[in-house]
């Protein structure tokens, strides 16, 4: 199915005369978004459509989802088609999940931050990948999800629905806007780093049940800080996430204690006695460049001030794909280790395979 036809027969259709439940003929081409435009998105992509669950959606939608930061509505970083509340527009936002942090902080609250962290991004991104975007969203008056929605909308492109673009023009804003997603997927890493509690979706994580003073150590003076690194949990993206989960999962098998849930670290290790702070950096685009050394930056960083000088860990630096001959020297002559996954398992530097941690 064309694109335009696809977001005219939802227009136009959705919610009017007898088209007013979740099995009515518009609902079920919405549901069945991923059959119907899903060869225009990247191998690999997601696609899904929702009319509303029980009741038709005040604002349906058509999201595109890059699995390795998300595969739901509910967090992350997605693309989303918006059909407005009135039926007149169409959005194409580059939006975050609103269910988990609304959840966690209250609609008021969570807009807010939402905002503030569409706009640190936004901020981040050059100027070429934002030229003629909206910085905006007009869903309706209603609220709930759609004021949420308009919260947490990065740079967008609307659509009138009684008078859409030729089908070139909206498959090549939908390209567009599918690199603009990588783009600011890894401009996100970035402002995290400089900026931490700028990024601020949260997400409830179980407590570590591992027993090892190591992986509960938190300073014991500097309330202030403590309470910075501590009281937040960040989400990232799904690609650290199961980096960190398929890494650690290795280790388990090796008989290593390993935490996980030790916020702000990535993971604590303790392997034949040796305790070990990792740092995972998932690198998009081949940039192996930032990747070490905010690696570097962060590992020294959280040594310094999460552990007393007599008690400093030895140093891990996990990576997505691996950085090279000259990269793994460099970390190596900081003293730190270096991992990263094969096709056989887990490769990594001297000292990762001295130490069995690869």
């Amino acid at each position: 199915m064309e694109l335009g036809d696809f977001l005219y027969e939802i227009g136009t259709t959705f919610g009017v005369g007898e088209d007013q439940s979740i099995s009515s003929d518009v609902a079920r081409l919405i549901r069945s978004a991923s059959n119907e435009v899903g060869h225009l998105v990247p191998g690999g992509y997601l696609v899904v459509g929702s009319p509303g669950k029980g009741n038709l959606a005040v604002c349906p939608w058509v999201s595109i989802f890059d699995p390795d930061e998300t595969t739901t509505a509910t967090r992350g970083m997605y693309l989303v088609y918006l059909l407005a509340e009135d039926r007149k527009t169409f959005a194409l936002s580059l939006n975050q999940g609103v269910t988990e942090i609304t959840k966690a902080l209250g609609a008021r609250e969570a807009r807010v931050r939402l905002a503030a962290e569409a706009a640190a991004i936004r901020d981040a991104l050059s100027t070429d990948a934002k030229a003629g975007l909206s910085t905006t969203i007009d869903l309706g008056g209603r609220s709930g999800l759609p004021r949420s929605y308009e919260a947490g909308n990065l740079l967008a492109i609307t659509y009138e629905v009684a008078a859409l673009p030729s089908e070139q023009t909206l498959r090549a804003d939908l390209a567009r806007m599918i690199t603009l997603y990588q783009e600011a997927l890894a401009v996100r890493e970035e402002v995290r780093q400089t900026t931490r509690d700028t990024i601020v979706t949260v997400v409830a994580e179980p407590p570590t049940k591992a027993t090892e003073l190591l992986l509960h150590f938190a300073p014991k003076s500097d309330a202030e800080y403590t309470q910075t690194v501590t009281a937040r949990k960040l989400r990232k993206s799904r690609s650290h996430e199961t980096l960190v989960a398929r890494y650690g999962q290795f280790l388990r098998d090796r008989q290593a204690d390993v935490g996980t849930n030790v916020h702000p670290r990535d993971m604590v290790i303790i392997k034949n006695g040796v305790h070990w702070l990792a740092e995972a950096k998932f690198i998009r685009r081949g940039n192996a460049t930032g990747a070490v050394r905010e690696a570097l930056g962060q590992l020294a960083t959280y040594a310094f001030c999460l552990y007393p000088p007599d008690a400093q860990p030895r140093q891990l630096a996990l990576f997505s794909e691996p950085v090279g001959e000259v990269y793994t020297r460099l970390l190596e002559h900081h003293g730190i280790a270096a991992v990263w996954p094969t096709d056989e398992g887990w490769g990594g530097s001297p000292s990762a395979l001295a130490a069995e941690l690869a």
